[in-house]
């Protein structure tokens, strides 16, 4: 019978793979550590991989929760949850920061990811969906942190959004609006704030003639339309071989013959290849980016741009050019979330991009326009 010690060396060396292992990788890696494999052995272990390689341990009742959107340890006696309404600190604790480290990497050898001193963190999605990031306390204190993020459960429509009061009824008609009238947009808010909720809602609404072409770094959009093709970013393995970047992928799918492309979350330099990409016929793109307002937006995508080379003339330039609105979602005390602002984009002092307000949704369900309210009107009259 295979011990804890010896499984936990077979578990290392599969971890190489950077792929599921299969009986043949099992028993190699049984000889690789000196041990005598025979089928009765052989089926021993790879039932104790399997037992010990499924589920996320103490966690697992935690994620299982439905109003459970993130899961977060912080060393063996802090592990907490948010269920949407901040985060609250649980009951759960390790006995020790080896038994977060081993689930760390037990969770890190369910993709073929490796995690140990020499590749101290990860960041991966598990089979379920679920977004994985550990860190060993090598380099994190208060001990080796894990950090999961739980795909949404089901999708919500935008008449499903007005009635939970994320979004008013006017502004779900002007966003379908926006959608059909093929302007091109970006979700912007902070973290947690709702952004891919809202843009899986806005891409259920594009008529199913068109094709999709999502572009992610981890897949979390999940929209309900017919006709759409996912492609996903790879990181590179142990020895940063194989990675596959957003900007490549943005390249690839110009070349899928796309109604609409889609990037999840602008976050580096494909934001260069999404500006050419619109600004070349692919009208009705749209995709989500970090900003703590609409107006910091430009600055946001002028930093990114910075990325892949692009000056600031050279960005505004093609901004202005490429997209038409900015809609801005926020996350509120108590956990509300709700579209706060549609701005649209024009070229202020010097040429340089900024977000007009067009209007402005109050928590109260209350509505004010803005100076570019006429603007936007005649985007979607177009």
């Amino acid at each position: 019978m295979i011990d804890t010690l010896e499984l936990d060396l077979v578990r290392s060396r599969l971890a190489g793979l950077e792929r599921p292992p299969g009986p043949a990788d099992i028993a190699a890696a049984m000889r690789a550590e000196g041990m005598i494999v025979t089928d009765d052995v052989l089926m021993q272990t790879i039932e104790s991989l399997r037992r010990n390689s499924v589920g996320a341990g103490k966690l697992e009742p935690l994620l299982r929760q439905p109003d459970v959107t993130d899961v977060l340890v912080n060393g063996p006696d802090q592990v907490y949850v948010d269920r949407g309404f901040g985060l609250e600190l649980t009951g759960v604790r390790f006995s020790s920061d080896a038994d977060v480290r081993r689930l760390a990497q037990r969770l890190a050898s369910m993709v073929g990811r490796r995690l140990d001193d020499a590749s101290p963190y990860v960041d991966a999605r598990l089979p379920d969906g679920t977004r994985v990031h550990a860190i060993l306390s090598s380099l994190a204190d208060p001990g080796t942190c894990l950090s999961l993020r739980v795909p949404a459960r089901r999708n919500f429509s935008l008449e499903e959004m007005v009635t939970a009061g994320s979004i008013t009824a006017g502004a779900a008609q002007l966003l379908r609006r926006m959608v059909h009238g093929r302007l091109a947009f970006l979700i912007s808010g902070g973290t947690g704030s709702g952004k891919t909720t809202l843009l899986s809602a806005l891409l259920g609404v594009v008529p199913s003639t068109e094709r999709l072409l999502i572009i992610e770094d981890s897949r979390e959009l999940a929209p309900v339309h017919p006709h759409l093709v996912r492609l996903e970013a790879r990181q590179g393995n142990a020895e940063s071989a194989g990675a596959v970047s957003l900007t490549n992928l943005v390249r690839q799918a110009l070349r899928m013959r796309p109604d609409r492309l889609v990037i999840g979350e602008v976050r580096g330099a494909e934001i260069s290849d999404l500006l050419m990409a619109l600004n070349t016929g692919h009208e009705g793109g749209c995709g989500t980016v970090h900003a703590n307002s609409a107006r910091d937006v430009p600055a946001r995508l002028e930093a990114l741009g910075a990325l892949s080379g692009l000056g600031r003339d050279a960005l505004h330039a093609q901004l202005a050019a490429a997209i038409d609105v900015v809609v801005h979602i926020v996350r509120g005390e108590g956990g509300r979330r709700w579209v706060s602002e549609i701005s649209v984009f024009r070229r202020g002092v010097g040429g340089l991009v900024e977000a007009e307000p067009a209007v402005d949704f109050k928590l109260d369900g209350t509505t004010r326009l803005g100076p570019a309210c006429r603007r936007l009107e005649g985007l979607l009259d177009r």
